[in-house]
């Protein structure tokens, strides 16, 4: 199986977690509700097995806990993947969320970056600042070295456009690290 565990700990966080690509079970603790409940539509929808303890500074606010969940999230993916010998590597969806309407494209190709498109109208939905999503995305690309395109194609209702992303980031997810065949996908001979 393609497992990774990664332990971060600054002196703003403290993070446990561990990954399997290939499923499993999923048990995930932030101190962030609502971020909590993203994370979990991820693993579920990218059919992913994630076990995640992360106590962060949250009297400051969450900023750091998601952040850094997204940065050893990202380590992790990197670690699981290994090689990438065989992966499809690409991976896109379009999904939608009630009225909200998002789309998601990515390719796991070594090189970090974030194309992010996206009018989300409330600043916060329960305690999490909306603001947040970005951050995460970022330093979940960044750290997994994979190309994440984000565009929200229609949607008013907060709650809807950010589930909406993260499902479907799961389901581009799950296409890419899919196992299709033994060969690297790459002319270059590496990724």
């Amino acid at each position: 199986m393609r497992i990774a565990t990664i332990n971060r700990k600054t002196n703003e966080t403290d993070i446990s977690l561990r990954l399997s690509l290939d499923g499993g079970e999923s048990d995930i603790s932030t101190g962030v509700g609502f971020f909590d409940h993203m994370l979990a539509q991820l693993t579920r929808h990218g059919g992913l097995g994630l076990t995640l303890n992360c106590h962060g500074d949250l009297e400051v606010d969450a900023h750091h806990s998601v952040e850094d969940v997204g940065l050893a999230l990202g380590e992790a993916l990197r670690t699981a993947l290994g090689d990438k010998r065989g992966i499809e590597r690409y991976g896109q969806a379009v999904v939608p969320m009630d009225e909200a309407l998002i789309l998601c494209a990515l390719d796991l190709s070594g090189r970090p970056c974030l194309r992010f498109k996206a009018e989300i109208p409330a600043e916060r939905v329960g305690g999490f600042d909306t603001e947040l999503v970005r951050e995460f995305m970022q330093a979940f690309c960044n750290s997994g070295g994979f190309a994440l395109h984000i565009r929200q194609l229609d949607g008013e209702n907060s709650h809807h456009i950010i589930e909406g992303m993260f499902k479907a980031l799961a389901r581009a997810l799950k296409q890419a690290v899919a196992v299709t065949g033994s060969s690297l996908p790459s002319t270059k001979g590496v990724l």
